[in-house]
């Protein structure tokens, strides 16, 4: 089973490779949003702070989503999610291994090039360091979630639309988690809790969400 998931990982990066464009305009994406923000509100250091968290969560939510239309829509229309329904490999397990790699390829990028886009908020090291680790908890949580509506959503026409309507207001707790370690750090008050809160929907959701795809994707293949 580590086998298979090492494999479907690995050829999922290899398949993402071959499409550096729609890596590039998340990654692209991401990086024209946050900076313009500063642009727009002015050169105040405390309003610049003040929205720091809040526009780089936004922005990682957004460009996150740019590409879950796609995690499972090549294998349905190639014919590979049939063989994955009929192999001896659990579906679920293959679900993980794919929404592992959507997150290595659109969320793990938005992790590590934030703290260089925090840097125009004028936001002081400490809270950089709780925002990068917000955003390296939640990020999984985001293509975890946003998943469900990938699968739910295949082989409809105007599927994106559609995983955005069904994906934004499951996000709403993660957005508010990640957001408030950083306010509550900044007041002095300590960002365990929400830390505790963002690994306990990590864990739930990967405990739970891989099945519920798998049960999705069964039903889009019929």
């Amino acid at each position: 089973m580590l086998r298979t998931l090492a494999c479907v990982v690995r050829r999922d990066l290899l398949l993402a490779l071959r499409r550096r464009s729609d890596v590039a305009s998340a990654l692209l994406f991401f990086v024209i949003v946050v900076s313009l923000f500063p642009l727009g509100v002015g050169p105040e250091p405390g309003m610049l702070r003040t929205l720091a968290p809040g526009v780089i969560w936004v922005s990682a939510l957004l460009a996150s989503m740019l590409s879950l239309s796609r995690m499972f829509a090549a294998d349905y229309a190639d014919g590979t999610l049939e063989q994955m329904l009929i192999g001896p490999v659990p579906l679920g397990v293959i679900a993980l291994a794919k929404i592992g790699a959507h997150w290595l390829v659109a969320g793990l990028p938005l992790v590590l090039i934030a703290p260089l886009l925090a840097l125009q908020f004028d936001l002081p090291a400490e809270l950089i360091g709780v925002l990068t680790l917000s955003l390296l908890l939640g990020t999984p949580v985001l293509s975890l979630i946003g998943a469900i509506g990938a699968a739910l959503t295949l082989g409809l026409r105007g599927g994106g639309v559609l995983v955005s309507i069904l994906v934004l207001p499951l996000n709403v707790p993660v957005l508010i988690m990640g957001t408030a370690a950083v306010d509550m750090t900044a007041a002095g008050v300590g960002a365990q809790a929400y830390f505790l809160v963002l690994s306990a929907l990590l864990v739930l959701a990967v405990a739970f969400v891989p099945w519920a795809v798998a049960t999705a994707l069964r039903i889009a293949a019929e």
